[in-house]
């Protein structure tokens, strides 16, 4: 691997990406599915680096995918819990982030509720920030996971109609796979209430509807979204049961999809709310659990390409 060279010093957003840096990430994700799969699991390609997890919101499958990421790949993963830490104390996100960047580690994943704080510890620190999902702006290692894990069952992205579902508005999962679709050439389509739309989302490349039959109509792929009630303020849909009615996914909504349309979601799913339980544990229709297994090669993936940014810089 030593002849990879990876143009940015930071992850923190999909926007801004090229096709072709896309693909280099999706490319080398392949080759740490096949490592993933062995009996042995682990390299020494990060021996000697120092990962540090930084999540400021709970989470489960991202912090355990990016610690299982960096101990595959050989390096020293610190988990550390802002909860103990002296954040609880009052201590700024900067001071944290100047203390921690004392320490010289060789990786920080941020997760953080506010937009733009990963790009604010970046601007500070010496080692490399992979955003690991920021407010409501973007989460681009869950757009590249979900890539790969269409790109493996139907060969390619472009070309595909991918119809992404729910709540728009508070969804960084959304921001993220928007710009990446669009760059690697899909026909993207939106699809929710009008409350949980953003304004001129239209501007990103995608068309919009309400109706989730029509939204629904000839797509490839049908990627549901979780309603965010931590993000919301007020009253966006007037109960989870009436939200269900209208854009739930059940078989008999989906049939308006192709016979062989793929169904995504990136967790955690509120099941009888955005999809039915029998369409989410379909095995021949789910791509859920390869999201959640391919993630960790993706996130093996931008460790590996961010580590030869810093060897040649």
């Amino acid at each position: 691997m030593s002849d990879i060279v990876w143009p940015h010093r930071h992850l923190l957003g999909i926007e801004g990406l090229s096709a072709a840096e896309i693909t280099a990430v999706l490319d080398l994700s392949e080759t740490y599915v096949e490592q993933n799969r062995r009996a042995d699991k682990r390299s020494r390609e990060l021996a000697g680096r120092t990962i540090m997890n930084l999540f400021f919101e709970d989470s489960t499958r991202t912090r355990t995918s990016f610690e299982l990421a960096g101990k595959r790949l050989g390096g020293d993963v610190l988990n550390m819990s802002v909860s103990s830490s002296s954040v609880k104390k009052g201590e700024t996100l900067l001071d944290t982030a100047m203390t921690l960047n004392a320490m010289n580690p060789d990786f920080l994943i941020v997760r953080h509720s506010l937009s733009g704080a990963p790009k604010l510890l970046a601007d500070k620190v010496n080692c490399a920030v992979i955003n690991a999902g920021d407010g409501t702006h973007e989460h681009p290692t869950q757009a590249l996971l979900d890539a790969l894990s269409i790109r493996r069952r139907k060969g390619r992205l472009a070309g595909l109609s991918v119809a992404i579902c729910g709540d728009i508005l508070h969804s960084r999962v959304a921001r993220s796979n928007i710009h990446l679709l669009v760059t690697m050439g899909a026909h993207v389509r939106v699809v929710g209430p009008p409350t949980l739309i953003p304004t001129a989302i239209d501007r990103m490349g995608v068309d919009v509807f309400h109706d989730m039959d029509a939204g629904l109509r000839d797509a490839d792929i049908v990627m549901m979204l979780r309603l965010q009630s931590e993000r919301m303020s007020g009253r966006f849909v007037p109960s989870s049961r009436e939200y269900f009615h209208f854009h739930g996914l059940t078989f008999d909504r989906l049939k308006a999809a192709k016979p062989d349309a793929l169904i995504m979601h990136p967790g955690p799913m509120n099941r009888g709310v955005e999809i039915d339980s029998e369409v989410a544990d379909d095995i021949g229709r789910s791509l859920i659990l390869d999201q959640v297994e391919f993630g960790v090669a993706v996130r093996m993936a931008c460790l590996r390409l961010l580590a030869s940014t810093r060897a040649n810089a």
